[in-house]
């Protein structure tokens, strides 16, 4: 399996070896656009793999703060109490990117960028961007993401659609 996620369309496809679509998911994806260097807010392009799952077990809503879940589950009210939070919710499937100079090492490494793909509060419109770089998914789809994919997954984050064919093949 490997996945693709598209900018442009702000979707998340989930395909099996042979490049069959196995699922697809709504995210929202940075706000400020497409982008590797550090500190940008920006969503890391290219080859990537799912480093680590972190979460397992951890109830639905449960909130993630240094990679840790804090006890908290995340409600409607507090949502609303703290809506500019950067809310990091359910699971974590922290990325590592794989091209030096693109998303590997110094100052555009994926993983010391902290990108995931997370959850995040149901209040949350997916479809558009919003995410300060990080993939944000509805939390029910991101379990069962979380349960289908192991740790070493590819991950290709392109902004084009139309080139998923190309950059999906690892």
């Amino acid at each position: 399996m490997h996945i693709v996620i598209e900018l442009d369309r702000q979707r998340l496809r989930l395909l099996a070896e042979d490049g069959a679509l196995l699922r697809e998911y709504p995210v929202s994806t940075a706000v400020r656009g497409a982008g590797e260097q550090r500190g940008s807010y920006q969503t890391p392009r290219g080859r990537h793999v799912i480093r680590a799952k972190i979460g397992a077990g951890a109830p639905r809503g449960a909130v993630f703060v240094g990679r840790r879940w804090t006890g908290e589950c995340c409600t409607p009210e507090s949502w609303a109490a703290k809506p500019d939070r950067d809310w990091i919710l359910t699971r974590i499937l922290w990325l590592s990117g794989c091209e030096v100079g693109l998303n590997r090492r110094g100052d555009v490494d994926t993983m010391r960028r902290y990108i995931y793909i997370h959850g995040t509060p149901d209040a949350v419109e997916l479809g558009k961007p919003g995410s300060h770089g990080c993939v944000r998914m509805n939390n029910d789809d991101l379990i069962e993401l979380f349960d289908r994919v192991p740790a070493g997954t590819p991950v290709n984050i392109v902004e084009h659609s139309q080139k998923e064919s190309a950059c999906a093949q690892q």
